[in-house]
Protein backbone atom coordinates (compact mmCIF):
# COMPACT_ATOMS: atom_id res chain seq x y z
CA UNK A 1 0.00 0.00 0.00
CA UNK A 2 1.20 3.16 -1.18
CA UNK A 3 2.98 5.29 2.17
CA UNK A 4 1.06 8.57 2.94
CA UNK A 5 3.00 11.46 1.59
CA UNK A 6 3.55 14.77 2.57
CA UNK A 7 1.94 16.56 -0.03
CA UNK A 8 -1.57 14.85 1.31
CA UNK A 9 -1.30 16.06 5.52
CA UNK A 10 -3.20 19.42 5.37
CA UNK A 11 -1.41 22.04 7.38
CA UNK A 12 -3.70 22.04 10.97
CA UNK A 13 -5.79 25.02 10.29
CA UNK A 14 -7.15 23.84 6.75
CA UNK A 15 -7.43 20.38 8.85
CA UNK A 16 -9.94 21.97 11.36
CA UNK A 17 -12.18 22.94 8.40
CA UNK A 18 -12.49 19.67 7.16
CA UNK A 19 -11.97 17.86 10.00
CA UNK A 20 -15.64 16.69 11.82
CA UNK A 21 -16.29 14.98 8.04
CA UNK A 22 -13.02 13.15 7.41
CA UNK A 23 -12.83 11.90 11.04
CA UNK A 24 -16.61 10.79 10.59
CA UNK A 25 -15.85 9.58 7.08
CA UNK A 26 -13.60 7.21 8.53
CA UNK A 27 -15.07 6.36 11.80
CA UNK A 28 -17.85 4.86 9.70
CA UNK A 29 -15.53 3.17 7.50
CA UNK A 30 -13.59 1.41 10.36
CA UNK A 31 -16.75 -0.11 11.53
CA UNK A 32 -16.77 -2.86 8.82
CA UNK A 33 -12.68 -3.26 9.37
CA UNK A 34 -13.14 -3.75 13.16
CA UNK A 35 -13.22 -6.83 15.16
CA UNK A 36 -14.33 -7.84 18.49
CA UNK A 37 -12.03 -11.15 19.77
CA UNK A 38 -13.51 -12.07 22.68
CA UNK A 39 -14.97 -9.85 25.44
CA UNK A 40 -11.08 -8.30 25.54
CA UNK A 41 -9.83 -7.36 22.41
CA UNK A 42 -10.30 -5.61 19.20
CA UNK A 43 -8.68 -5.23 16.47
CA UNK A 44 -8.67 -2.68 13.87
CA UNK A 45 -7.65 -3.60 10.42
CA UNK A 46 -5.58 -0.30 8.81
CA UNK A 47 -5.44 1.30 5.20
CA UNK A 48 -4.50 5.01 3.34
CA UNK A 49 -7.44 6.12 5.51
CA UNK A 50 -7.25 5.28 8.98
CA UNK A 51 -3.52 6.17 9.23
CA UNK A 52 -4.00 9.77 7.27
CA UNK A 53 -6.44 10.35 9.98
CA UNK A 54 -4.09 9.02 13.03
CA UNK A 55 -1.52 11.88 11.61
CA UNK A 56 -3.56 14.44 11.20
CA UNK A 57 -4.63 14.25 14.86
CA UNK A 58 -1.37 13.65 16.19
CA UNK A 59 -0.70 16.49 14.51
CA UNK A 60 -3.37 18.37 16.05
CA UNK A 61 -3.19 16.77 19.37
CA UNK A 62 0.49 17.50 19.80
CA UNK A 63 0.44 21.17 17.43
CA UNK A 64 2.79 19.71 15.59
CA UNK A 65 3.79 22.10 12.80
CA UNK A 66 7.60 21.97 12.08
CA UNK A 67 8.35 20.08 8.70
CA UNK A 68 11.04 17.63 10.53
CA UNK A 69 8.34 16.59 13.32
CA UNK A 70 5.89 16.09 10.81
CA UNK A 71 7.89 13.92 8.58
CA UNK A 72 8.77 11.94 11.97
CA UNK A 73 5.08 11.58 12.50
CA UNK A 74 4.64 10.52 8.67
CA UNK A 75 7.18 7.73 9.13
CA UNK A 76 6.11 6.56 12.47
CA UNK A 77 2.43 6.20 10.90
CA UNK A 78 3.41 4.43 7.50
CA UNK A 79 4.83 1.21 9.19
CA UNK A 80 1.35 0.44 10.27
CA UNK A 81 0.09 0.42 6.65
CA UNK A 82 0.08 -3.08 5.06
CA UNK A 83 2.53 -4.06 2.46
CA UNK A 84 2.06 -6.44 -0.76
CA UNK A 85 -0.43 -9.19 0.32
CA UNK A 86 -0.07 -8.21 3.76
CA UNK A 87 -2.70 -7.24 6.44
CA UNK A 88 -2.20 -5.21 9.05
CA UNK A 89 -4.06 -4.08 12.39
CA UNK A 90 -3.91 -2.42 15.02
CA UNK A 91 -5.04 -4.56 18.43
CA UNK A 92 -6.46 -3.34 21.56
CA UNK A 93 -6.77 -4.59 25.22
CA UNK A 94 -9.84 -3.07 26.23
CA UNK A 95 -10.64 -3.46 29.70
CA UNK A 96 -12.26 -0.75 31.44
CA UNK A 97 -11.03 -1.00 34.98
CA UNK A 98 -7.39 -0.06 36.01
CA UNK A 99 -6.54 -2.97 38.09
CA UNK A 100 -8.20 -5.42 36.32
CA UNK A 101 -6.26 -4.33 33.01
CA UNK A 102 -2.98 -4.47 34.63
CA UNK A 103 -3.47 -8.11 36.03
CA UNK A 104 -4.16 -9.02 32.43
CA UNK A 105 -1.55 -7.64 30.78
CA UNK A 106 0.82 -9.05 32.89
CA UNK A 107 -0.65 -12.56 32.94
CA UNK A 108 -1.17 -12.16 28.51
CA UNK A 109 3.14 -11.63 28.33
CA UNK A 110 4.23 -12.95 25.38
CA UNK A 111 0.13 -12.45 23.39
CA UNK A 112 1.75 -11.65 20.49
CA UNK A 113 2.96 -15.02 19.43
CA UNK A 114 -0.28 -16.16 19.90
CA UNK A 115 -2.47 -14.28 17.34
CA UNK A 116 -3.09 -15.91 14.47
CA UNK A 117 -5.25 -15.11 11.03
CA UNK A 118 -6.53 -18.20 9.85
CA UNK A 119 -7.75 -18.56 6.35
CA UNK A 120 -7.97 -21.14 3.48
CA UNK A 121 -6.95 -23.90 5.81
CA UNK A 122 -3.75 -21.92 6.70
CA UNK A 123 -2.89 -20.69 9.83
CA UNK A 124 -0.44 -17.32 9.68
CA UNK A 125 1.38 -15.67 12.28
CA UNK A 126 1.33 -12.32 13.38
CA UNK A 127 4.24 -10.34 13.10
CA UNK A 128 4.66 -7.96 16.08
CA UNK A 129 6.95 -4.55 16.01
CA UNK A 130 7.19 -5.07 19.83
CA UNK A 131 8.87 -7.62 21.26
CA UNK A 132 9.11 -6.98 24.95
CA UNK A 133 10.77 -10.07 25.98
CA UNK A 134 12.35 -7.97 29.50
CA UNK A 135 9.01 -6.68 30.41
CA UNK A 136 6.92 -8.91 32.60
CA UNK A 137 3.74 -7.51 30.80
CA UNK A 138 2.46 -7.27 27.56
CA UNK A 139 0.92 -3.79 26.21
CA UNK A 140 -2.16 -2.79 25.79
CA UNK A 141 -2.09 -1.93 22.01
CA UNK A 142 0.08 -4.32 18.98
CA UNK A 143 0.90 -3.47 16.15
CA UNK A 144 0.27 -6.47 13.69
CA UNK A 145 1.30 -7.68 10.22
CA UNK A 146 -0.16 -10.88 8.89
CA UNK A 147 2.13 -11.56 5.30
CA UNK A 148 -0.33 -13.62 3.26
CA UNK A 149 0.27 -16.66 1.04
CA UNK A 150 -0.79 -16.13 -2.15
CA UNK A 151 -3.73 -18.24 -2.11
CA UNK A 152 -5.23 -16.53 0.87
CA UNK A 153 -4.25 -13.15 -0.56
CA UNK A 154 -6.35 -13.86 -3.98
CA UNK A 155 -9.17 -15.31 -2.10
CA UNK A 156 -9.56 -11.93 0.12
CA UNK A 157 -8.68 -10.17 -3.25
CA UNK A 158 -11.94 -11.63 -5.28
CA UNK A 159 -14.11 -12.39 -2.00
CA UNK A 160 -16.69 -9.60 -2.83
CA UNK A 161 -17.06 -11.59 -6.36
CA UNK A 162 -16.45 -15.37 -5.10
CA UNK A 163 -18.32 -15.31 -1.80
CA UNK A 164 -15.40 -16.75 -0.15
CA UNK A 165 -15.70 -15.93 3.88
CA UNK A 166 -13.58 -18.37 5.36
CA UNK A 167 -11.62 -16.17 7.48
CA UNK A 168 -11.25 -15.61 11.14
CA UNK A 169 -8.41 -14.37 13.75
CA UNK A 170 -7.87 -16.63 17.12
CA UNK A 171 -5.35 -15.66 19.99
CA UNK A 172 -4.57 -19.02 22.01
CA UNK A 173 -2.54 -17.46 24.38
CA UNK A 174 -2.69 -19.69 27.72
CA UNK A 175 -4.27 -16.59 29.61
CA UNK A 176 -6.41 -15.67 26.90
CA UNK A 177 -8.29 -18.08 24.01
CA UNK A 178 -10.88 -15.99 21.81
CA UNK A 179 -11.95 -16.39 17.75
CA UNK A 180 -13.14 -14.24 15.58
CA UNK A 181 -14.92 -15.12 12.08
CA UNK A 182 -14.97 -11.88 9.76
CA UNK A 183 -18.01 -10.64 8.39
CA UNK A 184 -18.19 -10.26 4.53
CA UNK A 185 -18.64 -6.75 4.32
CA UNK A 186 -15.00 -6.53 6.75
CA UNK A 187 -13.82 -9.12 4.09
CA UNK A 188 -14.72 -7.07 1.17
CA UNK A 189 -12.80 -4.14 2.74
CA UNK A 190 -9.73 -5.88 3.38
CA UNK A 191 -10.19 -7.15 -0.38
CA UNK A 192 -10.18 -3.78 -1.66
CA UNK A 193 -6.78 -2.67 0.21
CA UNK A 194 -5.00 -6.17 -1.59
CA UNK A 195 -5.96 -4.70 -4.68
CA UNK A 196 -3.19 -1.91 -4.73
CA UNK A 197 -3.15 1.48 -5.37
Amino acid sequence: MKPIERGEILPLPEYETVRDRFRARVIIEKRSRRIFVGQRVSVVFENRDTVLLQIQEMLRTERITRGSAIEHEMDTYNELLPGEDELSCTLMVEIDDKAEREAFLRAAKGVEDHIWLVGDGRRIAAHSRERGTDSDRTTAVHYLKFPLPKAVADAIRTAAQTGWSALALEIDHPAYSARAEFTAQTIASLGEDLQGD
